[in-house]
Protein backbone atom coordinates (compact mmCIF):
# COMPACT_ATOMS: atom_id res chain seq x y z
CA UNK A 1 0.00 0.00 0.00
CA UNK A 2 1.34 3.44 -0.87
CA UNK A 3 1.11 6.22 1.64
CA UNK A 4 -0.60 9.50 0.90
CA UNK A 5 1.76 12.25 -0.13
CA UNK A 6 2.85 14.03 -3.26
CA UNK A 7 4.34 12.60 -6.38
CA UNK A 8 7.09 14.29 -8.36
CA UNK A 9 4.36 15.68 -10.63
CA UNK A 10 2.64 17.36 -7.70
CA UNK A 11 -0.43 15.12 -7.80
CA UNK A 12 -1.56 13.48 -4.59
CA UNK A 13 -0.70 9.82 -4.20
CA UNK A 14 -3.44 7.98 -2.36
CA UNK A 15 -3.31 4.74 -0.44
CA UNK A 16 -4.30 1.78 -2.56
CA UNK A 17 -6.70 -0.72 -1.14
CA UNK A 18 -6.16 -4.25 -2.28
CA UNK A 19 -9.07 -5.94 -3.97
CA UNK A 20 -10.74 -8.39 -1.60
CA UNK A 21 -12.66 -11.57 -2.37
CA UNK A 22 -16.29 -10.92 -3.23
CA UNK A 23 -17.51 -13.28 -0.50
CA UNK A 24 -15.62 -11.20 2.11
CA UNK A 25 -17.80 -8.15 1.51
CA UNK A 26 -20.45 -7.32 4.10
CA UNK A 27 -24.10 -7.70 3.08
CA UNK A 28 -24.60 -3.93 2.92
CA UNK A 29 -21.78 -3.44 0.38
CA UNK A 30 -22.98 -1.38 -2.58
CA UNK A 31 -23.30 -3.35 -5.81
CA UNK A 32 -23.37 -2.72 -9.55
CA UNK A 33 -24.26 -5.54 -11.95
CA UNK A 34 -23.22 -5.36 -15.59
CA UNK A 35 -24.72 -7.96 -17.93
CA UNK A 36 -22.95 -8.74 -21.17
CA UNK A 37 -25.28 -9.16 -24.11
CA UNK A 38 -23.85 -12.62 -24.69
CA UNK A 39 -21.50 -15.09 -23.05
CA UNK A 40 -17.95 -13.81 -22.87
CA UNK A 41 -15.24 -15.88 -24.47
CA UNK A 42 -12.29 -16.93 -22.32
CA UNK A 43 -10.16 -14.15 -23.86
CA UNK A 44 -12.91 -11.58 -23.26
CA UNK A 45 -13.27 -12.72 -19.65
CA UNK A 46 -9.55 -12.25 -19.13
CA UNK A 47 -9.72 -8.80 -20.71
CA UNK A 48 -12.77 -7.73 -18.69
CA UNK A 49 -11.49 -9.02 -15.36
CA UNK A 50 -8.05 -7.51 -15.98
CA UNK A 51 -9.54 -4.12 -16.77
CA UNK A 52 -11.96 -4.23 -13.82
CA UNK A 53 -9.19 -5.37 -11.46
CA UNK A 54 -6.92 -2.57 -12.64
CA UNK A 55 -9.70 -0.05 -12.14
CA UNK A 56 -10.94 -1.14 -8.72
CA UNK A 57 -7.43 -1.47 -7.29
CA UNK A 58 -6.97 2.27 -7.78
CA UNK A 59 -10.64 3.30 -7.36
CA UNK A 60 -11.05 6.18 -4.94
CA UNK A 61 -13.68 8.68 -3.87
CA UNK A 62 -12.41 12.14 -2.97
CA UNK A 63 -8.86 10.76 -2.71
CA UNK A 64 -9.97 8.06 -0.27
CA UNK A 65 -9.33 4.48 -1.43
CA UNK A 66 -12.35 2.21 -1.66
CA UNK A 67 -12.53 -1.36 -0.41
CA UNK A 68 -13.71 -3.21 -3.49
CA UNK A 69 -14.40 -6.61 -4.97
CA UNK A 70 -15.60 -8.05 -8.22
CA UNK A 71 -17.04 -11.31 -9.43
CA UNK A 72 -17.92 -12.88 -12.77
CA UNK A 73 -20.96 -15.12 -12.88
CA UNK A 74 -22.14 -17.44 -15.63
CA UNK A 75 -19.45 -16.05 -17.99
CA UNK A 76 -21.73 -13.04 -18.49
CA UNK A 77 -22.48 -11.00 -15.37
CA UNK A 78 -19.83 -8.71 -13.90
CA UNK A 79 -20.40 -7.71 -10.27
CA UNK A 80 -18.51 -4.73 -8.88
CA UNK A 81 -19.01 -3.86 -5.22
CA UNK A 82 -17.77 -1.39 -2.62
CA UNK A 83 -17.73 -1.75 1.15
CA UNK A 84 -18.83 1.77 2.04
CA UNK A 85 -18.16 1.45 5.76
CA UNK A 86 -14.77 3.15 5.48
CA UNK A 87 -15.39 5.30 2.40
CA UNK A 88 -18.44 5.53 0.17
CA UNK A 89 -18.50 5.74 -3.58
CA UNK A 90 -19.13 9.30 -4.74
CA UNK A 91 -20.97 10.38 -7.85
CA UNK A 92 -17.64 11.08 -9.56
CA UNK A 93 -16.23 7.68 -8.62
CA UNK A 94 -19.38 5.93 -9.87
CA UNK A 95 -19.13 7.89 -13.12
CA UNK A 96 -15.54 6.66 -13.43
CA UNK A 97 -16.74 3.05 -13.05
CA UNK A 98 -19.36 3.55 -15.76
CA UNK A 99 -16.75 5.15 -18.06
CA UNK A 100 -14.50 2.13 -17.48
CA UNK A 101 -17.32 -0.23 -18.44
CA UNK A 102 -18.21 1.87 -21.50
CA UNK A 103 -14.59 1.62 -22.57
CA UNK A 104 -14.81 -2.15 -22.28
CA UNK A 105 -18.01 -2.10 -24.34
CA UNK A 106 -16.17 -0.30 -27.11
CA UNK A 107 -13.08 -2.51 -26.88
CA UNK A 108 -15.13 -5.71 -26.95
CA UNK A 109 -17.88 -4.56 -29.31
CA UNK A 110 -20.70 -5.66 -27.02
CA UNK A 111 -23.13 -4.14 -24.53
CA UNK A 112 -22.38 -4.29 -20.81
CA UNK A 113 -24.30 -1.33 -19.40
CA UNK A 114 -27.75 -1.54 -21.00
CA UNK A 115 -30.19 -2.49 -18.21
CA UNK A 116 -33.22 -2.48 -20.50
CA UNK A 117 -33.19 -6.09 -21.72
CA UNK A 118 -34.60 -8.91 -19.63
CA UNK A 119 -32.27 -11.82 -18.92
CA UNK A 120 -33.88 -15.10 -17.99
CA UNK A 121 -33.28 -18.83 -17.95
CA UNK A 122 -34.43 -20.76 -20.96
CA UNK A 123 -33.58 -24.33 -20.10
CA UNK A 124 -29.83 -24.53 -19.50
CA UNK A 125 -29.04 -21.24 -21.22
CA UNK A 126 -29.51 -17.61 -20.32
CA UNK A 127 -31.62 -15.71 -22.82
CA UNK A 128 -31.66 -11.94 -23.33
CA UNK A 129 -34.55 -10.11 -24.94
CA UNK A 130 -35.95 -6.59 -24.96
CA UNK A 131 -38.78 -5.98 -22.49
CA UNK A 132 -41.44 -5.81 -25.20
CA UNK A 133 -40.25 -9.20 -26.49
CA UNK A 134 -40.43 -10.65 -22.97
CA UNK A 135 -44.03 -9.38 -22.71
CA UNK A 136 -44.82 -11.04 -26.06
CA UNK A 137 -43.28 -14.29 -24.78
CA UNK A 138 -45.47 -14.04 -21.68
CA UNK A 139 -48.58 -13.45 -23.78
CA UNK A 140 -47.77 -16.58 -25.83
CA UNK A 141 -47.08 -18.59 -22.66
CA UNK A 142 -43.41 -19.14 -23.53
CA UNK A 143 -42.42 -17.52 -20.21
CA UNK A 144 -44.52 -17.37 -17.06
CA UNK A 145 -44.33 -16.14 -13.47
CA UNK A 146 -42.17 -19.17 -12.60
CA UNK A 147 -39.58 -18.39 -15.28
CA UNK A 148 -36.27 -17.66 -13.57
CA UNK A 149 -35.13 -14.09 -14.25
CA UNK A 150 -32.10 -12.03 -13.26
CA UNK A 151 -32.74 -8.81 -11.35
CA UNK A 152 -29.72 -6.71 -12.28
CA UNK A 153 -31.17 -3.66 -10.53
CA UNK A 154 -30.09 -4.93 -7.09
CA UNK A 155 -27.90 -2.53 -5.14
CA UNK A 156 -26.41 -4.59 -2.29
CA UNK A 157 -24.34 -7.75 -2.03
CA UNK A 158 -26.77 -9.01 0.61
CA UNK A 159 -29.61 -8.94 -1.93
CA UNK A 160 -27.64 -11.35 -4.12
CA UNK A 161 -26.75 -13.60 -1.18
CA UNK A 162 -30.39 -13.65 -0.07
CA UNK A 163 -31.54 -15.03 -3.42
CA UNK A 164 -33.01 -11.85 -4.90
CA UNK A 165 -30.85 -11.82 -8.02
CA UNK A 166 -31.80 -15.08 -9.74
CA UNK A 167 -35.41 -15.90 -8.92
CA UNK A 168 -38.87 -16.64 -10.34
CA UNK A 169 -40.36 -13.67 -12.18
CA UNK A 170 -43.30 -13.68 -9.75
CA UNK A 171 -40.89 -12.68 -6.95
CA UNK A 172 -39.17 -9.82 -8.77
CA UNK A 173 -40.03 -6.57 -10.49
CA UNK A 174 -40.58 -8.65 -13.64
CA UNK A 175 -44.00 -9.70 -12.30
CA UNK A 176 -45.31 -6.35 -13.54
CA UNK A 177 -44.70 -7.60 -17.10
CA UNK A 178 -47.35 -10.33 -16.76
Amino acid sequence: MRRAGSSRTGHAIIDRMPRIAFDQLPPDARLWIFAAERLLTADEQTQVLGAVDGFIEQWAAHDRPLTTARDLRYDRFIFVAVDERAAGASGCSIDALVRQMKGLETALGLELINHGPVLYREGDRIARVERHQFIELAEKGDVNPETVVFDNSLTTVGDVRNGHWELPASQSWHKALF
